[in-house]
């Protein structure tokens, strides 16, 4: 009895403790419960939805280039294109296997898309192909069970329709590179493609736009069911630039006789740049679908070097298109008079040294209009050694030479005026007198590029202003374009007039240098002034027998041919420039360049034609360059 009851005891004990513990896991698990369902259900609703709604990046529109007029330089044209989700694969070598049996694969863009899949994280896509035709596009998807992580896109590429006649202003867009990486989750999409040249460069981030969204709804294997919402980005800035097409095409086939040259035009009153051309050129819509390993050594293995901008990184000796500058700095500091006569007998003596002018026999006596029009080198031997380097220097550099304009362009150089200082500074001697006569026909050290001697032709023929090249138009104040306002470079009119009427007589009186390329329209009239550049030095001992002729040397031992310019002569409105690398002889080669270029300039009169309708303001430059 007494054992009996002693179990039973036992057991209630046993019962009553389990029952306990159940009692407190199933509070518990209620209290879990109501935690997770009431509690925290905004949260866990949330994870859910992330599980089941992804956030996808749009890559807005770039913004599109237009001319002047409102015509179409840089747009954008519908891109099919096939993807890669590394995640998505097993073997990825195996499935390009099986593409290239589909679509031509080259091996270079094989190499890209494992480099860009280590390089990526796995659940962002890689662009494999681009510009896909139907027939493509149709096999892939035919064969889409066989390639696993795989997907068609539609998007937009950008194509350049004027190819290399604008290269060197637009430049191009290109993949983004490891190192242009910045966190920016926009910078990952595939097909994603940022300015690396000229104005889409400078202005890549106003034409770039910002990003838009779509919300959709997948699948377990991350396939889409349905798109929940969408928000479309912002395009990208329109841009309008200061060039005429038709002007800059006309430039550009002008200079194509050539083998390398380039010409700038400039507005003379507000620096509206009309025509910036450099030859040859490439062609930038192969760097939008990528450039063949073949195709960019034959680009940078060309002798006429096709990627450089001639026209603002080509640093030449001005030869006599800088006598205009010897010629002010001398009346500007009284030293010597319009009249001033110098005898040329076809050479000058300093020391033991002979300085020889570009016509054997001289010139005769020569006073500065005669000097101009003849480009007499005697004479301005003779002012320079009057005047000396520094002054010189000082108004070569007023009239913006040696320095960078400011243009919106990339790899502006700033070129080279020298002084006793900087060749002190630069290469630790004292500057020497022949060197002084050799920079008054400017040769030696100098250096300047083809837009700045444009500038320095606007700054001549608009009466001394400071004006700047520019390639954006203006932007609008109250519907009206805010035209600059440049400094006056504090240059009598006495001076300027003496050397206008040099340059007139260059071309339109019939012993000057250029008068065979003169314009014979009436009230067309073109002032300008001849240049020939030597690349190499004469010796002593070619003199004494014969000095080869420019045909008879090696194309790069030629002289530089250059003419600047302005018209009309009796009311100036537009500037000119141009060079001919290795071309000979400026008045030959480089004058009736610019008088057809000057020519068509003034027929189609762009500062008074009235605009069509601009696309966007002028935005500021971007700051990531």
């Amino acid at each position: 009895m007494y054992k009996d009851s002693s179990r039973f005891k036992s057991f209630s004990r046993r019962v009553a403790f389990l029952g306990g513990g159940k009692v407190l896991l199933l509070s518990l698990l209620a209290g879990r419960m109501y935690q997770l369902q009431v509690i925290e259900s905004d949260k866990y609703k949330t994870l859910a939805d992330e599980n089941r709604i992804n956030l996808r990046l749009l890559p807005p529109p770039r913004g599109t280039i237009v001319d002047r007029y409102g015509r179409a330089l840089a747009v954008n044209q519908e891109n099919y294109r096939v993807t890669l989700v590394a995640e998505q694969v097993n073997d990825i070598n195996t499935m390009l296997d099986t593409l290239s049996g589909i679509i031509s694969l080259e091996d270079y863009e094989r190499h890209r898309i494992l480099r860009e899949v280590r390089r990526r994280r796995g659940f962002v896509p890689v662009t494999v192909r681009e510009n896909l035709d139907w027939r493509d596009v149709s096999r892939i998807e035919v064969n889409a069970p066989d390639l696993p992580g795989l997907s068609i896109e539609v998007g937009q590429s950008r194509q350049y329709p004027f190819a290399e006649d604008f290269a060197h202003v637009l430049g191009y867009v290109s993949a983004v590179s490891e190192k242009e990486v910045t966190g920016d989750p926009l910078l990952e999409l595939p097909g994603f493609k940022v300015g690396k040249n000229g104005v889409e460069r400078v202005f890549d981030l106003n034409l770039r736009g910002k990003a838009g969204n779509t919300q959709v709804e997948v699948n377990a294997v991350g396939r889409v069911i349905r798109e929940l919402s969408r928000q479309e980005g912002q395009p990208g800035v329109d841009l309008r630039l200061t060039i005429d097409r038709d002007l800059q095409k006309l430039a550009a086939d002008r200079l194509k006789e050539e083998k390398s040259a380039s010409a700038v035009i400039l507005d003379i009153h507000n620096g509206d740049v009309l025509a910036l051309s450099s030859v040859p050129g490439f062609d930038p819509n192969e760097f939008v679908t990528g450039l063949s390993s073949k195709t960019w050594r034959r680009l940078i293995n060309d002798p006429y070097a096709p990627l450089t901008n001639k026209a603002i990184s080509g640093l030449y000796a001005p030869g006599s298109t800088f006598k205009m500058v010897v010629a002010l700095a001398a009346l500007e500091a009284r030293i010597v008079a319009p009249d001033h006569r110098v005898f040329c007998r076809g050479h000058t003596q300093l020391g033991n040294a002979r300085f020889h002018c570009w016509k054997r026999h001289g010139h005769g006596w020569q006073d500065m209009y005669d000097a101009h029009q003849n480009s007499c080198d005697v004479y301005f031997y003779d002012i320079a050694k009057r005047i000396g380097i520094d002054r010189i220097a000082a108004m070569a550099t007023r009239f913006g030479l040696g320095t960078k304009t400011g243009i919106e362009l990339p790899s502006e150089k700033g070129g080279v005026i020298p002084t006793r200082a900087w060749k002190k500074a630069l290469i630790g001697t004292a500057w020497q007198q022949g060197e002084t006569l050799i920079s008054g026909i400017g040769q030696g050290f100098i250096l300047t590029t083809p837009l700045q001697l444009a500038v320095m032709t606007a700054r001549i023929a608009n009466g001394g202003k400071a004006v700047l090249p520019r390639l954006i138009r203006a932007a609008e104040v109250d519907g009206k374009e805010e035209e600059p306002v440049f400094k006056d470079l504090g240059i009598s009119k006495r001076s300027l007039d003496v050397v206008r009427e040099g340059m007139n007589r260059v071309t339109n009186v019939q012993q000057g240098t250029a008068y065979r390329a003169r314009i014979s329209e009436e009230g067309m009239e073109m002032s300008g002034k001849t240049g020939t550049a030597q690349v190499r030095r004469i010796s002593k001992a070619e003199r004494d027998t014969r000095v080869l002729k420019n045909h008879e040397r090696p194309w790069r031992e030629r002289d530089h041919a250059l003419f600047v310019g302005y018209a009309p002569s009796d009311n100036p409105r537009y500037a000119v420039s141009v060079i001919v690398e290795h071309g000979g002889g400026g008045s030959k080669v480089a004058a009736p360049i610019a008088r057809d270029l000057l020519l068509a300039t003034q027929k189609r009169d762009p500062a008074n034609r009235t605009l069509a309708p601009a696309a966007a303001k002028a935005p500021a430059k971007s700051e990531e360059i």
